[in-house]
């Protein structure tokens, strides 16, 4: 009695599978920079590829296909679906698909794409990219809490803090001058 194959076992074996599989290129790509390498069938009556000549790179041929189960799916196992809109989530089974954003879209429908996904709990397969804050940034941050705690040592708000800071400037500025005279 045999066992039938799980998906990821499948994806194993279409793996190992194509690490076999040698890189079709096209008939005399390697002697001309005219020609692409772009697979295309070799069609001349003399052609030693067409006629499958020892030494000759191999064609594409029917044997070559990965497992059937394996077909058309992601290597994370799921099945891609392609999304526009908000709406084209309904259709979307969380268990067996993923959805790729289509690039067409912009960020606005994307972000409200991928919070809706991650409500139903849907992969994403290419998910908005995490902002880093850049060094100026951080720096600026620093400065802000530590401006915060001077504010909470004194007991006073933000605003109070800035305009005591402001006026205490002033009063130094004015010694200065004074001073100076």
């Amino acid at each position: 009695m045999s066992q039938k194959p799980t998906i990821e076992q499948t994806l194993k074996l279409r793996t190992r599978l194509k690490n076999k599989k040698p890189k079709f290129r096209r008939q005399e790509s390697w002697r001309y920079k005219r020609v692409s390498q772009v697979w295309r069938t070799p069609n001349g009556i003399d052609s030693k590829m067409r006629r499958k000549v020892k030494g000759w790179p191999a064609t594409v041929g029917i044997g070559y296909r990965g497992p059937r189960k394996a077909r058309h799916l992601h290597p994370s196992g799921y099945e891609e679906i392609i999304v526009r809109n908000v709406d084209d989530l309904a259709k979307v089974n969380p268990n067996t698909q993923a959805i790729r954003i289509a690039h067409t879209v912009g960020m606005k429908k994307r972000a409200e794409i991928s919070v809706r996904a991650e409500e139903r709990r849907i992969h994403i397969l290419n998910p908005l990219p995490e902002e880093k804050p850049t060094e100026e940034e951080e720096a600026g941050t620093e400065e802000a809490a530590a401006e915060g705690t001077a504010a909470e040592k004194t007991g006073k708000t933000e605003k109070e803090a800035e305009v005591a800071a402001k006026t205490e400037a002033e009063g130094e500025k004015a010694a200065n001058e004074s001073a100076g005279e």
